[in-house]
Order: structure tokens, then sequence, then C-alpha cells
């Protein structure tokens, strides 16, 4: 489309495409470049302008009981910004605005719902539920600001649903979640439930809070694009406290009971971890104050260290491509201490081809 052809369509009163995305006038919330004529229609809010002036910068925010029929809308708590103290059940229906959309990707801008049992990781106070007729319900609590998901509906024919079930008075909760429908050229990599863009960044699990556990029923892939010229990856926790995934005792057999299931991960030893993160590696090495101590290439990693020596800081690089990292948190199937069970936070770098 020219640019002539662009302002012609505004004009008449044409819906832009819909993969064109504006900034609010505020610089807070994304929306679509409209005519303000169809911003209005559609019950959208025109903050600030776009297409040189032609267009307005459309956003719509919907909230319990609504649906979504763009392919960006912002699903926000009752009284945003203010807090939800009541119990309830809040359904939020998101409609695919056409067959070409193969996922939805929720942008947790604001996400803080009732703890999961502090022992189990379990969500029993309050849930977020996402299903829909082909894909795997997945279920989140906690506090999750900053987090993203890419959720695939490229066979889902119906709608999809987000339920937002919180069973208990008193509690203030508040949720603000950018909700964009992804076409497949777009599309996040097959499997990826979380995909990161840039050289570099930080990676958490569900729930990486001071006053969090990490969420039992997990079991996804976080995903790194490798940008042009690198060649491998480097991790690092993020402090010396931010890999805390069971004791640092908790190196058992995969026939143990166990707070995990028994995932499909390839054995790199005899005694496995049951709840874990699995990462490929072809090199790693532990940083120590005084020296570097070459370690062994570890697909699993469990215990309150992110390395197999214990306590000390560390990095962790792979040239395995893909690079990416999976979780895998199996059901509660004991009680356990949420100091022992924070979760993970790692840094993480490409580095570029030597």
């Amino acid at each position: 489309m020219t640019l002539y052809n662009f302002f012609v369509s505004v004009l008449n009163f044409v819906s832009i495409p819909v993969s064109r995305e504006c900034l609010s006038g505020d610089g807070r919330r994304s929306g679509i470049c409209l005519n303000p004529y169809e911003c209005k229609i559609q019950q959208g809010v025109s903050n600030g302008q776009c297409a040189l002036g032609f267009g307005v910068c459309c956003v719509f925010s919907e909230t319990c009981g609504s649906k979504a029929f763009n392919n960006i809308t912002y699903f926000v708590s009752p009284h945003f910004p203010g807090l939800s103290p009541q119990s309830r059940s809040c359904p939020f229906t998101i409609k695919k605005i056409s067959p070409q959309i193969s996922q939805i990707r929720l942008d947790f801008v604001h996400f803080n719902l009732a703890q999961p049992n502090r022992k189990t990781g379990i969500c029993e106070t309050d849930v977020m539920a996402i299903n829909s007729e082909m894909t795997p319900e997945f279920r989140l609590c906690g506090i999750n600001n900053g987090q993203h998901i890419y959720y695939d509906v490229e066979d889902v024919r119906g709608d999809i649903n987000i339920v937002m079930n919180l069973t208990r008075e008193g509690i203030g909760r508040l949720w603000e979640i950018k909700i964009t429908q992804i076409e497949y050229r777009n599309k996040a990599p097959t499997g990826c439930m979380q995909y990161f863009r840039q050289p570099s960044g930080v990676i958490q699990t569900m729930n990486f809070a001071d006053n969090g556990r990490h969420l039992a029923n997990q079991d996804y892939t976080i995903c790194m694009r490798q940008e042009l010229g690198m060649c491998s990856i480097v991790y690092e926790p993020c402090d010396e406290n931010s890999f805390r995934i069971g004791p640092a005792s908790m190196m058992m057999s995969m026939n143990d009971e166990g707070s995990g299931s028994e995932p499909d991960a390839p054995e790199a030893r005899e005694d496995e971890c049951s709840d874990r993160i699995v990462m490929p590696c072809d090199s790693e090495e532990f940083i120590m104050p005084n020296d570097n101590i070459p370690g062994v290439c570890d697909l699993l990693h469990c215990g309150s260290s992110f390395c197999n020596m214990g306590e000390n800081p560390c990095r962790i690089e792979s040239s395995t491509i893909p690079f990416n990292i999976r979780v895998q948190f199996g059901p509660a199937l004991r009680e356990e201490s949420p100091d022992d069970n924070l979760g993970m936070c790692l840094k993480f770098e490409q580095q570029p081809c030597s």
C-alpha cells in the first residue's frame, strides 16, 4: 500500500490493516491505528495520533464478562488501577480476528493474584486459567509482573477463554494483561511458551518473587532467538539466592516419589531431579573468587545452586542450537519448604562467533 492510498483509506473510513500497531499518546499502551469514527464505533479510546495525524491510536480495554474482537486488547481487573478484593469468577473471551491467527501472546503488564499454597505450589485461592478447544489449559497465580506467554491457537476454530477464579474475600488483586493476536508469519517457534527476541535479558520462572515459590504442574520451554553473528549463549544466576528448586540435597532418582512427575528429558546420570531446569549445554564454567575450575556439562539443574558445585556462583555457556531452557515442575506429591522452592532467575547474553 502506497502512502497516498494509506491516507485515502483513512479518510474513506476503510479499516487500516490489523497489523498496524501504534503507541498511545501517553506512551503507556499499544493500540491500533484507526480513523476516529472507526475507533468510536468499536468502543475504543482515542489516545494520540498516528498516520501523520490522519488517524488516532485506538486503545481497547475490557474487563470481566467482555470479549476481545481486536488484535490488541487489554484485559484488566474490575477496579483497575485500584485493587479488587472481592471473591468472584471473572471470565473473558478472545475471538480470533482471522483464520491466519496462529498464537495469542499475553503480556502481564501487572499480574498480582493470591500466592499458591506455600508448601505445594498449587494455585488454590486464586487462579488464572486459559483454555480452548484444541490447546491444553494453562494455569497461573501469584506475582508475574513483566512476564509473558505464547498460547498456540493455530488449530482453534472457536473461542479462547480466560477465567480468573478468585475464591477468597479481602485479597487485593490487580491485573493488566495485553493480549495480542499473532499471525503465522510472526509467531514464536512451535513449543516455545516464552520467546525472547533480544541478545541479552533476564528470564524467570513463574511467580518468582520475594514472598513467592515456584508453581506446581509447569512444563514449558523458554526460547531465545539466535541473533545474527551470535554462536553461543551464557547463563548466570541473577544473584546468589536466585536459584532455589528444591533443597541442596534434592538429587533423587526419577523412580523415587518427589514433587515432580517423570518428564521425558534425556537421562544425564543415574540420579535425577524431580522438579528441575533442563538446559542443553556443551561447556560449563564455575566462577570462583580466585580461579576458574572447569565443570561437567549438566543437562539437569535443581537444588539450591544453578551449578553442581554447591553454593558457588557460576555461569554456563552453550552453543547448542536452538537456545532454549525447559522448565519441568511436576504435581505436588509432598509438602516442601517455600524457601527451598523460590524458583529461578537467570541473566542471559548471547556471545559472538569467534
